[in-house]
């Protein structure tokens, strides 16, 4: 969850750049979002994070299905409407550790944070085996 002034392309791509850039280069290999103006500087947020961002078609919320997934989550923490220039971006943060040790079906009920960690140690682990 990344924290932005509005939801202008500008803060798109200041909010994203930051977020993304605090990752592992293993988990930010792509993004895939709407078709929301917010994102029409979508390039630049390539050339800062190195993640290639995919857009689904118009009115077609099944090409995200685990962002839907997601965002439903979020809300239970955060109400659609809610005002988000009240909560700090350390706050946000706190959601989504809550939500990244959350076990999942998905994962066959491991967290994500799990999932997240084995993906990092694997391409670390080869990665080391190929140099």
């Amino acid at each position: 969850l990344a924290r932005m002034a509005d939801a202008t392309a500008t803060s798109a791509v200041n909010g994203f750049s930051a977020a993304l850039n605090r990752m592992p280069a293993e988990l930010k290999k792509s993004l895939t979002y709407d078709q929301g103006r917010e994102m029409s500087r979508h390039a630049e947020i390539t050339q800062k994070t190195g993640t290639t961002i995919y857009f689904c078609d118009p009115h077609s919320p099944w090409q995200r299905g685990s962002n839907e997934n997601i965002n439903g989550l979020i809300r239970q923490y955060l109400p659609k409407g809610t005002d988000l220039s009240g909560y700090t971006q350390e706050q946000l943060d706190a959601i989504a550790y809550e939500l990244n040790i959350r076990p999942r079906q998905r994962f066959n009920y491991r967290c994500p944070i799990e999932v997240i960690t084995d993906v990092v140690l694997s391409e670390q682990k080869m990665l080391g085996s190929i140099q």
